[in-house]
């Protein structure tokens, strides 16, 4: 009896081996189904770091070379013009207009003392600049010759405009920027000298 359950259990064993080893997985490839619905979208991202400011819509000149000439007999008054083509009424009326003074020079951002315009120094030459603006113009009024001058194959008092255009300069940055701060204002902007 033994034997012959012995017998019946290897029988048993060896058609279950066949009955696997007919059945595979590989075979001819069924035909393709229609597209499925498009899925809900994926949740929205984190938000990424912020971005460098830039300069997209902002004016600025290179560093001028300005000439005074006096406008009184008794040189009290000296003025000045500085040419500036894209400064257009909607600048005038809903922009910011800077202008800055290099009273050192442009050997190296070392000897450079920039100031903003107007200027009211009372301690040591009692040089006052005042900038008016107009349509395309900058005038520059002063109580003594503050015009550019080379020393030494170096340029002192230069001049450089900035212009920003109504809208640009909204937002978060641009309200915590010193727009009387030279420093602040080139790194904000993204100025070269």
């Amino acid at each position: 009896m033994k034997s012959k359950l012995f017998n019946v259990f290897a029988l048993l064993l060896v058609s279950i081996a066949m009955l696997f080893a007919s059945c595979s997985k590989e075979g001819p490839a069924g035909a393709q189904g229609p597209a499925g619905p498009q899925g809900p979208a994926g949740p929205t991202g984190g938000t990424g770091a912020t971005g460098a400011p830039g300069t997209a819509n902002v004016i600025y000149s290179a560093w001028l070379n300005v000439t005074y000439k006096p406008l009184v007999a008794d040189s009290s008054v000296w003025g000045a013009t500085i040419s500036a083509p894209k400064l257009v009424d909607s600048i005038l009326n809903k922009g910011e207009i800077k202008v800055y003074v290099n009273m050192g020079n442009d050997s190296s951002s070392a000897s450079q003392y920039i100031v903003a315009l107007p200027v009211i120094e009372t301690f040591y030459t009692g040089l006052i600049i005042t900038p008016y603006y107009y349509k395309q113009a900058i005038d520059l009024l002063a109580n003594d010759d503050a015009g550019s001058f080379k020393f030494r194959n170096y340029n002192y008092f230069q001049y450089r405009y900035v212009l920003i255009p109504g809208g640009t300069s909204s937002g978060r940055l641009a309200n915590k920027i010193d727009w009387n701060d030279y420093k602040q204002v080139k790194e904000y902007l993204g100025l070269r000298d």
